[in-house]
């Protein structure tokens, strides 16, 4: 497909998204179904487009003008991609499957069109209802906080420490020129650029044998920053399918014991072959069955309770922007409501001294100093430990400067920190 057909083809996806308010990988895969004849490069290209025009929304539609496909694709390729005008003109020729030519309006607008004067949704490329929430946070970095957020996110890879080291790894994968994480001990990062495919690190040698495992930098600090010991009672609340439960594992080095499980026992399917394929031998893996707690018979015995709680994801739109759109008033509401149950849950599985450490990849403070609060106020047997505190104990003070303190825990971000958006706050049972 020449670069013309590939524009014509991301818009046709994005209209199918707004159009129909579909996931975009969902739309992505359909128009790959039903267009056989793209092929690998032609499909990565398109969707690197689409997502871009996800990231780039409110600030694209500001400069077109419009809130259509095309004019949210002709503003990402202004305003994202770097392109000049003439040469969007030059693909936008309306010859055999290129998009119809520019109108002297839309050229107008890619010519002398900027964000100066945008309003800081616009200008931060997020949902206007959220702005007093997410100013709580950022304060006057706002527009650079929101900007960092909508741009590329890299590939992070975790090294199992279990069956390797990170020097050992990174030389299996040097076809691919990983290079240390800034803050991870554990973290390889891959990069890759617009229109080109994430590497198929799922199907190399390293991965198959349990050498590395996807996960974002910040969320292996969490589980860094949980600091469990060899010989703790681990319990993780919120497992899924398994990604912090293998680097607590790790880092346990397969002493101790960790029983993982989840409200959703759906969620928890993969989570059985990752462990195997890591070689994690301490972990006991909890299926809830009806309405029982499946944890219940560990109350007042853990030393460690990660809550690695369900949220509105607003920490992860680098990766997936298209939810970002989606993130609605009620939806935050149910997830507050679970944020409470779930912690209420690990106060009572807690041992006297023992701590909880309550994880979200959410930037709004609702679901992180909120959350926490509620849970003080309604156990008044639980401290925060300060993040300072935090950092020094798991060996991470040299962050510091990286991050922001907020009142009970520590906020990282794609500006500070190079990752995604994750909150870590720690409580300890006092009584």
């Amino acid at each position: 497909m020449t670069p013309a057909a590939r524009i014509s083809a991301a818009i046709e996806v994005l209209a199918e998204i707004e159009t129909r308010r579909r996931p975009a990988a969902d739309a992505l895969k359909d128009w790959g179904m039903s267009h056989r004849f793209a092929g690998s490069g032609d499909r990565a290209a398109i969707a690197g487009l689409v997502y871009d025009a996800l990231r780039r929304k409110a600030s694209a539609s500001w400069l077109m003008g419009s809130e259509g496909a095309r004019a949210v694709v002709l503003g990402t390729l202004r305003l994202e991609r770097g392109i000049a005008a003439a040469e969007i003109g030059r693909l936008f020729s309306g010859e055999r499957f290129a998009p119809a030519p520019l109108s002297d309006e839309e050229r107008g607008r890619l010519e002398t069109g900027s964000l100066e004067r945008a309003p800081p949704h616009v200008a931060g490329d997020f949902p206007e209802w959220l702005t007093s929430s997410l100013a709580a946070v950022f304060g006057e970095e706002l527009a650079s906080e929101m900007g960092a957020l909508a741009r590329r996110a890299p590939l992070d890879l975790r090294v199992n420490t279990l069956k390797g080291s990170r020097e050992l790894v990174g030389a299996e994968l040097a076809h691919l020129s990983p290079v240390p994480t800034p803050h991870s001990p554990l973290g390889l990062r891959i990069a890759h650029g617009p229109g080109e495919r994430a590497p198929s690190i799922q199907s190399d040698p390293v991965f198959l044998k349990g050498q590395v495992e996807i996960q974002d930098e910040g969320s292996q600090l969490a589980a860094l920053l949980a600091a469990p010991r060899p010989r703790d009672q681990v319990v993780d609340l919120c497992a899924g399918g398994g990604g912090k439960t293998l680097a607590l594992a790790a880092a346990m080095d397969n002493h101790g014991q960790i029983y993982a499980t989840d409200a959703d026992q759906r969620r928890l399917a993969p989570i059985h072959a990752r462990l195997e394929r890591a070689g994690v031998r301490n972990v006991q893996v909890r299926t809830p069955r009806g309405k029982a707690d499946a944890v219940q018979d560990l109350a007042g015995r853990a030393d460690l309770v990660l809550v690695d709680a369900p949220c509105t994801g607003t920490g992860t739109w680098r990766r997936n922007p298209d939810s970002k759109w989606r993130v609605r008033p009620g939806s935050l509401e149910v997830r507050l409501k679970e944020q409470a149950a779930v912690l209420d849950r690990a106060a009572a599985l807690v041992r006297p001294g023992g701590r909880i450490v309550y994880v979200t990849c959410s930037v709004l403070p609702e679901e992180n100093d909120g959350a926490v609060a509620g849970l003080l106020e309604r156990r008044p047997g639980l401290a925060a430990i300060s993040a300072a505190e935090t950092l020094t104990a798991a060996g991470f003070g040299q962050m510091a400067d990286a991050l922001r303190f907020t009142r009970y825990g520590l906020q990282m971000s794609p500006l500070r920190t190079g990752t995604d958006g994750f909150y870590v706050a720690v409580i300890q049972r006092t009584a």
